[in-house]
């Protein structure tokens, strides 16, 4: 087989002393040897973290070819001493250090690197760039009990959409069946304290700087949430702006912010709506007990679901819609109060005893809004809700509501809510009406929750775009009793409201100082003709009433 020349001379169309020849040539050669050790010293600063094993393999050789084995044999057997009288003594640590970090380097040469280009070529993220082929770069993998977390970085013309949409194609390729995507960073930058805590954060800025060419991708590889959640300790004081309410899918307590916020609950009939609510209700018990939290509970279902946990509500109502609107109104006087106080001082409520935080909690909103009869007391509803959504966050009066059917037609004032979470759903499309546009193609599978995963849902997390999957904790009945009777609300006491006498209407006169009958607007008019009111108004005797 015979072989191009490595410079074909015979293309030259002029004639070239050889000497000038070899030394193009031979500059040629030492520029690329100078570009393949630039390479290697690139790569050799990428993969810093590989110097220790580098090193320990050569130190291991050199022994054995001075002493023998006898040496690799000794230094396992202390090492797997020290091994095991640390897991015994610290078996946490010895798992995050040590077990996590060797299934994390097994799980990437193994599972990921060994088949990253054929899965990437297979899900077409593979982009093609003059004759070649740019493969999606994995930068890290790190595994947890439940997950294994890999960070790459995409090729230029693609953008986190459509991670997105590969999301169940690269789950399956790599034999898991769920696959989230991230476009932002799922840990926060840490506070640093101390005395090196200037130097830490100036590589805190470096190290979590904006990557917008980073992708996050968790895959699932054992599903926690496929278990009931045990009700979380209750908080001394609740931090309201990190409630603990269930657990994520990577094993972290999900912490709820609910300060200056409005919560729209959404999930069809027994997919764990009480679950939401009763979770919440736990994390703010403390603050219930002491007064720094007054929650006002309507229950329109008749008390089925808010009855059991009585005592935990300042005010409660779950029999009359009058009674309702006017709890709600209420909530609107309060919030006009607190406006005059705080107008040109804060513009966040800070909830105290004096001025505690309210939580009007509403277990089926769709029935206020959409299902009274009485379109009057709806009206009255409707407004009040609007008032409240559209400027109560601010003042510390919140409203946490749930619903089975999140159509706009049902819950006019879905918009007025800025936190959503949605469990389980019927339809499809009902997972975009409660999360927002996109959110399912971002990995919000709300549609797909089983029957068997009650609590389970997708919640949006401050500062990252895509929804988290959660499971909030489940409360019995016994449990949520317990609660109510240990942490019972201080009793308010309600003004009652104040009926300002209306002054009776003058009624028409005819011209004669008798008075004519007039319907009002309330009652049926007659079905007489005016000329024969006119006629029984002349024929009244004695300056009586008309007859």
């Amino acid at each position: 087989m015979v072989r191009a020349p490595l410079v074909n001379f015979r293309r030259f169309q002029i004639t070239a002393p050889w000497p000038l020849l070899w030394t193009v040539t031979a500059l040629f050669v030492l520029f690329r040897l100078a570009v393949a050790v630039v390479r290697l010293g690139v790569f050799v600063v990428r993969h810093w973290r590989a110097w220790p094993a580098v090193a320990l393999v050569l130190l291991a050789v050199d022994v054995y070819r001075a002493h023998g084995w006898w040496p690799h044999a000794l230094v396992a057997v202390v090492l797997a001493a020290a091994g095991g009288v640390w897991w015994w003594r610290g078996r946490d640590s010895f798992h995050r250090l040590m077990v996590l970090r060797v299934v994390s380097v097994w799980r990437r040469l193994w599972v990921y690197r060994r088949q990253w280009h054929e899965v990437m070529s297979l899900c077409g993220l593979v982009k093609k760039y003059d004759g070649g082929e740019v493969v999606p770069e994995l930068l890290s993998v790190r595994c947890s009990y439940a997950t294994d977390e890999l960070v790459l970085r995409m090729p230029k013309g693609q953008n986190p959409e459509v991670w997105h949409k590969a999301a169940r194609d690269l789950a399956y390729s790599f034999g898991t069946r769920h696959c989230r995507v991230f476009s932002t960073r799922r840990h926060p930058v840490p506070h640093r304290t101390g005395r090196l805590a200037f130097v830490l954060r100036l590589v805190d800025r470096v190290r979590f700087r904006d990557r917008p060419r980073h992708v996050w991708l968790v895959f699932i590889r054992r599903d926690p949430l496929t278990r009931i959640v045990a009700p979380l300790p209750v908080p001394a004081r609740p931090d309201f702006t990190a409630l603990p309410l269930g657990l994520r899918e990577d094993l972290a307590v999900y912490c709820f912010r609910l300060l200056a916020t409005h919560v729209l609950i959404g999930g069809a009939t027994r997919m764990g709506k009480g679950s939401v609510i009763w979770s919440l209700l736990r994390a703010l018990a403390a603050g219930i007990r002491s007064g720094l939290v007054r929650v006002w509970a309507i229950d329109p279902k008749g008390g089925m679901e808010l009855a059991i946990g009585r005592p935990l509500f300042s005010r409660y109502v779950d029999d009359d819609w009058s009674r309702m609107a006017d709890l709600l109104e209420d909530a609107v006087a309060r919030m006009r109060a607190r406006q005059q106080i705080l107008r040109g001082k804060a513009r966040v409520h800070t909830p105290t005893v004096d001025e505690p935080l309210i939580v009007v909690v509403i277990d089926e909103i769709a029935a206020l809004l959409a299902y009274l009869p009485d379109s009057e007391v709806r009206q009255r509803i409707t407004q009040a809700l609007g008032l409240l959504l559209s400027q109560g966050a601010g003042l510390g009066v919140l409203v946490v509501a749930a619903t089975q059917d999140p159509r706009k037609e049902v819950v006019s004032v879905r918009d007025l809510f800025p936190t959503r979470i949605a469990l389980g759903l019927t339809e499809r499309g009902h997972v975009d009406l409660l999360l927002g546009d996109g959110a399912r193609e971002r990995g919000a599978l709300a549609d797909q929750i089983p029957l068997s995963g009650k609590g389970v849902a997708y919640v949006l997390l401050d500062g990252q775009p895509e929804p988290a999957r959660v499971r909030f904790s489940y409360l019995a009945d016994d449990v949520i009793r317990d609660l109510a009777a240990t942490f019972p609300a201080p009793p308010e006491t309600q003004p009652e409201p104040v009926v300002q006498p209306t002054a009776p209407k003058p009624r028409a006169s005819n011209g004669n100082g008798r008075h004519t009958y007039r319907p009002t607007p309330k009652q049926a008019a007659p079905l007489l003709p005016p000329s024969l009111l006119n006629a029984l108004d002349l024929n009244s005797t004695n300056g009586s009433d008309p007859r």
